[in-house]
C-alpha cells in the first residue's frame, strides 16, 4: 500500500482490532487516516452493518487514503470522512470504539468521555513512551476511564531448516505503543 505517512504494521493492526474488540456492526470513530491501512482494517472488522467515521485534517491525506482503500477492493459505503480536527470535538455519540493515531490523543479524552457508550473502548497508537505517559495521566484524571493498559508488540520470525532452528536475523521490533482504556460509569467524587 502506498503511504504518505508511516503505515501501521499488520502486527499492530491485528492487536488494535483484537484488544479494541472491533466487532461486526460496531460504530467506530478513527482519527488520523494516514495511509488508510487502519481505516481499511476497521472497515473490514465492522462489516457492512457497522460504520467507521474518520477524522482527518489534511485533504491530501484523505484523497490518498481513499485511493489506497479502494485499490484493495474495499467498499467505502460504511465510511464517513470528516475533514475536521478531532481535538476540537467529536460530533458522534453512542460510539462503541474510538481509535486514535494522533500525536496528542490526550486532547481528545474529554470528547471521548462524552461520546463513548459505557463499556466503550478507546485505543491509541503512539511512537514514544513519553506520549503514552501523558495519555495515561489524562485518562487517570477522568472519572470515567478504567482498565488502562499499554504495550508494544515485537514480531520475531524463526528460520526452520533441516537441521537448524533459530531466530531470523531480522525482526519487526518497535513500531509503536498501543494503549487501551474502557469507559465505565463515572467514579463518584471524593466530596460526594
Amino acid at each position: 500500500m502506498p503511504h504518505p505517512t508511516q503505515v501501521i504494521y499488520p502486527k499492530d493492526l491485528g492487536i488494535i482490532l483484537t484488544y479494541g474488540d472491533i466487532f461486526p456492526g460496531a460504530k467506530v470513530v478513527e482519527a488520523g487516516m494516514g495511509s488508510g491501512a487502519l481505516t481499511l482494517s476497521l472497515l473490514r472488522a465492522v462489516g457492512d452493518k457497522g460504520k467507521v467515521v474518520a477524522y482527518e485534517i489534511k485533504e491530501e491525506i484523505i484523497a490518498k487514503a481513499i485511493a489506497s482503500i479502494e485499490s484493495m477492493s474495499q467498499s467505502t459505503d460504511n465510511l464517513e470522512i470528516k475533514a475536521q480536527d478531532i481535538y476540537e470535538g467529536i460530533d458522534e455519540h453512542d460510539l462503541d470504539r474510538i481509535i486514535l493515531d494522533l500525536p496528542s490523543p490526550w486532547l481528545v479524552i474529554p470528547h471521548a468521555e462524552k461520546s463513548l457508550l459505557n463499556g466503550g473502548v478507546l485505543v491509541s497508537f503512539l511512537p514514544t513512551i513519553f506520549q503514552v505517559y501523558e495519555l495515561h495521566e489524562s485518562l487517570k484524571n477522568t472519572r470515567s476511564f478504567e482498565m488502562m493498559d499499554s504495550f508494544e508488540i515485537l514480531l520475531r520470525p524463526w528460520s526452520i531448516g533441516n537441521r537448524s532452528v533459530r531466530p531470523q536475523h531480522r525482526m519487526v521490533a518497535h513500531t509503536g505503543f498501543i494503549t487501551t482504556a474502557r469507559k465505565c460509569d463515572p467514579r463518584p467524587n471524593k466530596d460526594e
